[in-house]
């Protein structure tokens, strides 16, 4: 155990010399988490549309075959109640509801009145403006061909999660996962490349420490600075951006570590193949920034890509978390519903961890 503590104390003082490491670890994502979750916007497209209707009349049928056969849209789940709607959107069956009054057809032309209301998953602004902005000119233009005395009628507008509408609830989820990943899997993917690089990776071979040791001595130092930077970003997002922390504190801490573990188990696997600090810092640094980015559902919705790109965006780490701090951040779930990311993420841990142990031969390549 001495010796395991003294390979820690080494990676540290490692760490403490170089202020520019110290720099990118601490520095970098405060100025990323400010810049990016003010200033980052996009739009999209493609939604999963559920529908209330207690009684489904002809009109009714009409309207939903008309917004099916829209590009824009995708209509999955018939509901017959308003009591429904909750659970659709919490499981992630819907991310957009469009209601109608019961006997919406015989309402239309009485004084009692038909209604429509369009309930949007704000915690994605862009998608709910376009989705309520696209059904409601549907739903309009087949009023208006029906009868010009329905033309008037404009379906009410309800945004869950985000009433304010504010553009950071759909970043900052994602630019927590992707500062993360790309600091931690940053740093230490150069760990035991400077090693080789430096000469002293005979050292560690010739040691009585096992391999497992080593790696995690490499891991536990930046895991320390990595859940520094974690608390950083999360005080700035909650107290600088004001986004809301629904849900469980606790919760989100455990995902958010074993997110951090797979992160540096990635940058360490990463170190084990590359055979300089250059090519582990390019390999970090754009060849995870792309797919993380654009395969994470950060930008653009996983639904909306191709069946190609929906399988391989699974392997991404970063979809995985966004989804998960998006339903304890801002939708105040319990635990019980990002089982399935936690699990993923283990799944993930447990693999990048056997193939480091692999990779890292106990002899110079």
């Amino acid at each position: 155990m001495k010796t395991f503590l003294a390979f820690v104390k080494k990676e540290f003082c490692h760490i403490l010399r170089d202020k520019r490491t110290i720099l990118i670890l601490l520095g970098m994502p405060v100025v990323q988490i400010i810049l990016f979750g003010f200033a980052l916007s996009t739009e999209i497209r493609n939604i999963k549309i559920a529908i209330v209707a207690p009684v489904q009349d002809e009109m009714i049928r009409q309207i939903i075959q008309r917004i099916d056969a829209s590009e824009y849209f995708d209509v999955g789940n018939i509901l017959l109640s308003d009591n429904e709607i909750d659970k659709a959107m919490k499981s992630g069956k819907a991310d957009f509801v469009i209601a109608f009054s019961p006997f919406f057809a015989n309402r239309l032309f009485t004084q009692e009145g038909a209604q429509i209301q369009l309930i949007a998953d704000a915690t994605d602004t862009n998608m709910a403006r376009t989705v309520a902005m696209y059904s409601s000119n549907i739903i309009r233009d087949y009023l208006a061909e029906k009868s010009a005395q329905t033309s008037g009628i404009k379906p009410s507008v309800r945004m869950l999660y985000n009433p304010q509408m504010r553009s950071a609830y759909s970043f900052v989820p994602g630019l927590m996962g992707l500062i993360m990943i790309l600091i931690c899997a940053m740093m230490t993917s150069i760990s035991i490349v400077r090693e080789k690089e430096t000469g002293t990776m005979e050292v560690l071979l010739v040691s009585p420490v096992k391999t497992i040791y080593i790696i995690f001595s490499k891991m536990i130092p930046y895991f320390v600075i990595s859940c520094v930077s974690f608390a950083s970003i999360l005080s700035l997002s909650v107290f600088l951006l004001g986004i809301p922390l629904q849900g469980g504190f606790a919760s989100l801490c455990l995902l958010s570590l074993l997110y951090i573990i797979v992160a540096l188990l990635l940058g360490l696997y990463t170190s084990t193949v590359a055979r300089s600090q250059a090519t582990a810092m390019l390999f970090s640094g754009i060849v995870l920034m792309i797919p993380c980015i654009f395969l994470s559902g950060m930008v653009f919705p996983v639904e909306s890509m191709p069946a190609v790109l929906q399988y391989l965006s699974c392997i991404i780490p970063a979809r995985w978390y966004i989804v998960g701090v998006k339903k304890l951040m801002i939708e105040g779930l319990p635990a019980s519903y990002v089982v399935e990311e936690f699990v993923i993420l283990l799944v993930m841990a447990l693999f990048l961890m056997t193939v480091s142990l692999k990779n890292c031969k106990n002899r110079l390549q």
